[in-house]
């Protein structure tokens, strides 16, 4: 049997912000085929780990490698969706163009043929292409997501990031996305950040339990005890037909 590549790694990990420890002592790999779900209370470094990953920022000790080298040579082979919080939805751009600046190479560059037959692929993978010539601020929370998926997923990456991306998104179209998410997952990997601990069983395989150190990583069948010690309080994970979470008070 073929070994499974190693895309990411993390070797004693740490960051700050000025003199406030964010990440202490991370180390863990990530692998070509992995579905990951990155779970930890507000603040835990989650939004950081990705930021590392991608070479946006550098650890102030240890390493960070990206397809076996530093992060900030090899960032176009992945996909990142941000926080929306960090989304101008007013700003004056289609649907097409939002998925067309995925391929953008800076200051002075021009779009190709091919650029803008990649958006339209891109758009038909998530299943927005008749949506094409909509302006984003006329698009509903789940509709938005799947754009900037496509957004993502223009430049052909091997491993897509997402931070919390189903915040603010109704149910029905949260069952849907995560059917998109799983289909993506044929092709590249998936590193899922989430509040959401209860579709932890259904949709992913691993799982890295966060707050400041790395409490677990590995399968997810060995992530519930380590919830409590996450977390810093007791945890129950309730589901009925959709998924959701409570947090047990302090």
């Amino acid at each position: 049997m073929n070994e499974k590549k190693e895309i990411v790694r993390f070797a004693n990990v740490y960051f700050s912000y000025r003199d406030y420890p964010v990440l202490e002592d991370i180390t863990l790999s990530i692998f070509e085929d992995d579905m990951l779900a990155v779970i930890g209370p507000n603040g835990g470094g989650k939004t950081t780990l990705l930021r590392l990953t991608l070479g946006l920022i550098k650890p102030t000790g240890g390493t960070v490698s990206l397809f076996g080298k530093n992060p900030a040579k090899t960032r176009q082979f992945a996909g990142y969706l941000p926080q929306q919080k960090a989304i101008n939805f007013n700003f004056p751009i289609s649907v097409y163009e939002v998925v067309l600046m995925g391929r953008y190479k800076g200051i002075g560059s021009r779009f190709r043929k091919e650029d803008e037959e990649a958006a339209i692929e891109a758009l038909d993978t998530v299943g927005m292409a008749d949506f094409k010539d909509r302006h984003i601020s006329n698009l509903s929370g789940g509709q938005l997501q799947r754009i900037l998926i496509a957004r993502s997923l223009v430049s052909k990456p091997k491993i897509l990031l997402l931070d919390e991306p189903l915040a603010g998104v109704d149910s029905e179209a949260q069952l849907s996305f995560y059917g998109l998410i799983l289909k993506l997952n044929r092709k590249m990997a998936i590193i899922f950040v989430t509040h959401d601990i209860s579709v932890i069983s259904e949709y992913f395989e691993k799982v890295v339990c966060l707050n400041r150190k790395l409490f677990y990583h590995g399968p997810k069948e060995g992530s519930i005890g380590k919830l409590e010690d996450t977390y810093g309080c007791p945890v129950e994970v309730i589901a009925h037909g959709i998924p959701h979470r409570v947090l047990k008070k302090h």
